[in-house]
């Protein structure tokens, strides 16, 4: 068999429980097919009970639950966004879109997220300043939680509230509490990649069910109480759809199993090739529960004599997908010349991270044989 006649083995591809058509069926039959219907009001309420959140908002991607949320903290013009560095755009951009100033914040060794020495600093220096911000994104990087305890202890003496971007960790747990709940706001997102999906979408979830309801407002274009069309301020088009979170209701059934899956494919990993000298799989910090959604790792380049990019190349040719891992945002061009906290004076841990990290193949729907071949073609790229 030829390298192009095997199957694709994809990063993280959708992986279906087979309950899903019931609810899209029951949403046809009712003819419920526009946004919102009884799947969207069931979704959040499930979701926020899985949780442990006092409410949800079912919206159209993990962005726009971030934009919400960012909306909802009046975060203005000429505002000030504290935001970890290494992440996926999406959690920087809604900061963009309310006019405001990103302020990017390192990552720290221990769980790859946000460090809550440089956070610190940056605090500082924004007191001394008199320009605190509006908010401070943490991103729960890869399924791994933040140092949640030290940085809401931070952002708590200075009153400044938190968004936690847990859009690919839903289903881990921090202390026994669940990932995407210690914020002011928590957000998930349900894209074609995450751990479940309703092929595109997103929640937010808080405990402050006032905002929550506003923020439906908002996401139905801040359509006013009145018998005619009336609009008395900026509104968006962020509401999911019923058969979208018809989707979403048949894959949050599964999302344990989904999660017991992703930490089975890590142990895998960790088990052929933890022992490789110059090989560091990503940490998970004592007390937390990582749902692994994708398995992270770091060669020691030195070590091994390869690069991240030859091992990735390999794995292609093999017709396998992996990545590096997220290139961080103050390097991004969009956002050049943006303040930037480095962990430590002189180290970058986001930039390391970067330039050593690769994400190998962890969908939950993979085989053992496939993930076989996936651990046999990244041994011969260590050994070329």
């Amino acid at each position: 068999m030829t390298n192009k006649q095997q199957n694709r083995i994809y990063l993280s591809p959708p992986h279906m429980s087979g309950n899903e058509q019931k609810y899209i069926q029951e949403a046809f039959e009712t003819n419920w097919i526009a946004p919102l219907g009884p799947n969207v009001d069931a979704f959040e309420k499930e979701l926020a009970e899985y949780v442990g959140s006092k409410g949800a908002a079912a919206v159209s991607s993990g962005t726009a639950a971030i934009h919400l949320a960012l909306r909802l903290l009046d975060v203005q013009q000429g505002d000030k966004v504290f935001c970890s560095s290494l992440t996926f755009i999406a959690s920087a951009n809604p900061i963009l879109y309310q006019g405001a100033e990103p302020v990017f914040i390192d990552s720290e060794p221990d769980t790859w997220n946000m460090s809550p020495l440089a956070l610190e600093r940056a605090m500082e220096e924004a007191k001394k300043e008199s320009k605190l911000p509006k908010a401070v994104v943490v991103v729960d990087l890869y399924g791994q939680s933040a140092k949640m305890d030290e940085i809401l202890a931070i952002c708590n003496h200075y009153q400044v509230p938190v968004v936690e971007d847990a859009a690919e960790s839903l289903g881990s747990t921090y202390k026994g509490k669940k990932s995407g709940t210690f914020g002011k706001f928590g957000i998930y997102s349900f894209n074609g990649n995450k751990i479940i999906t309703t092929s595109g979408g997103g929640m937010l979830v808080s405990d402050d069910v006032e905002a929550l309801q506003k923020a439906r407002f908002l996401a139905t274009q801040a359509r006013d109480p009145a018998p005619h069309y009336q609009h008395s301020q900026v509104g968006y088009n962020y509401r999911m759809s019923n058969i979208v979170a018809g989707i979403g209701r048949a894959q949050l059934e599964v999302l344990d199993e989904r999660v017991k899956a992703r930490r089975a494919i890590f142990d895998r990993y960790v088990q052929a090739l933890g022992d490789i000298e110059g090989i560091h799989f990503m940490p998970e910090l004592e007390g937390t529960m990582s749902n692994r959604w994708l398995t992270t790792l770091t060669i020691d380049q030195q070590a091994l004599g390869v690069t991240p990019m030859d091992i990735i190349n390999v794995l292609a040719e093999e017709n396998i997908e992996a990545r590096p891992v997220w290139k961080p945002l103050h390097l991004q061009p969009l956002f050049n010349g943006v303040t930037y906290y480095p962990h430590q004076e002189g180290w970058s841990v986001s930039d390391e991270l970067f330039a050593n990290g690769i994400c190998l193949p962890s969908g939950s729907s993979m085989t053992i044989d496939e993930q076989k071949r996936v651990i046999d073609v990244f041994i011969k790229a260590i050994k070329k």
